[in-house]
């Protein structure tokens, strides 16, 4: 499939006679979004048959952000009747209750770290500020807290029993390597939603790469800071992002030599997906050359697919909490020791990794990234493609 712009247009070719073009202003708009309301698709049957096409052949070019669930694309789709009403008893009796335990958690994790941090100065370094090397007492009343909060909020979204399947070396690939060596300095994990967040720090508390907006958040900054966030901006100059990479790499050092300083956890697709497929890796989580912890989460679902893809943040939380119940499964590989040419080669190293996981999670490797999922968002939206088309992806 390749993509061709013609004349303002937007084309997608894929040899097959589902392709199609979304037209474009001068002004660089889609002159109609591919969604659209009952009264604009009834106004004209060949222009609808046309964004039909279309949206098929943008699905399967970037199935990686497609929502397959009873919500449809954007969580917009027309629901029966039975679902009106289950979303109507919902929004009566659990939201209310959801809304007020989540908000008592948060505030109540905030206290505590606050109440940790009190006379205590954080770590400054490189425009960054957190308290990942809090020791002691305070430590042990954040992390313990923390892993406790983190399930009780998942279990207030409906993840009432997480399913979780570790797989194990056999003695003579364990006997190999030196003690030393045993540790890993990063969890590696396929990104399918804000939840998973939830899960690893329920889970191993690590700390993690965020926004650099996010330490400036009510309530969320000083946990994040007490998470040990490395923070980044997207849209920094390259240098800073050498800065980073830096900080990074330094933490998963750290990790490795030392039992007492958390780990790291990236995501290194670099965005969400639907859950089902695998986009290449960044070179991030490797380039300190230690073993890393791959983990495989899925979301099983019957209604509502808890995957945050191609649908609105405000509108996946409602949705999600309008549901009974919810499911993750979650698989642990063995801790992945590098070879030494993949020591020596990071982009070696995390391929070979990918595709571990995705043989042992059954999940569909695409090329796709980022970028192109500002594409197929803008192009759901009706609005000008972003920039992105013509930058290269840092």
């Amino acid at each position: 499939m390749e993509m061709a712009s013609n004349n303002g247009s937007l084309c997608l070719n894929d040899d097959s006679p589902s392709s199609g073009c979304v037209g474009l202003d001068q002004s660089g708009k889609a002159e109609q979004p591919l969604l659209k309301s009952k009264s604009s698709a009834s106004e004209s049957q060949p222009a609808a048959c046309v964004v039909s096409e279309s949206l098929n052949a943008m699905e399967k070019k970037y199935g990686a952000f497609v929502r397959k669930d009873a919500y449809g694309i954007m969580g917009r789709g027309e629901l029966p009747t039975v679902e009106k009403v289950l979303l109507g008893i919902a929004v009566v009796t659990l939201v209310p209750i959801r809304l007020a335990v989540g908000i008592f958690i948060l505030v109540l994790y905030y206290v505590i770290c606050r109440f940790c941090t009190l006379f205590l100065a954080p770590n400054r370094n490189d425009e960054q500020e957190d308290y990942a090397h809090m020791t002691g007492w305070r430590r042990d009343v954040v992390v313990r807290c923390g892993r406790f909060l983190s399930r009780a909020m998942l279990f207030n979204f409906g993840f009432y029993w997480i399913e979780e399947t570790r797989l194990y070396l056999s003695e003579d690939e364990h006997s190999e390597q030196t003690d030393e060596f045993k540790r890993a300095g990063v969890i590696v994990s396929n990104h399918v939603s804000y939840l998973d967040i939830l899960y690893h720090m329920s889970s191993s508390f690590p700390s993690f790469v965020a926004k650099r907006s996010v330490a400036k958040l009510p309530l969320v900054g000083i946990i994040s800071k007490c998470l040990g966030c490395v923070f980044v901006q997207r849209e920094s100059k390259a240098s800073d992002f050498m800065g980073v990479s830096g900080v990074v790499t330094k933490r998963i050092q750290e990790a490795h030599q030392n039992n007492q300083a958390p780990m790291m956890l990236l995501f290194p697709e670099g965005t969400t997906t639907n859950g089902d497929y695998l986009l290449p890796f960044k070179t991030g989580a490797f380039l300190a050359k230690v073993p890393v912890l791959p983990v495989i989460l899925r979301y099983p679902y019957q209604r509502f697919s808890p995957a945050w893809d191609s649908i609105s943040g405000l509108r996946h939380v409602f949705l999600l909490l309008c549901q009974f119940i919810n499911y993750i499964e979650v698989t642990r590989l063995p801790v992945y020791y590098p070879s030494d040419q993949e020591r020596e080669d990071p982009k070696l190293y995390a391929s070979n990794v990918r595709k571990l996981m995705a043989s042992e999670g059954n999940l569909i490797l695409s090329d796709v990234g980022l970028p192109e999922k500002r594409i197929y968002h803008a192009a759901l939206n009706g609005n000008g493609l972003p920039r992105v088309l013509h930058e290269k992806d840092d």
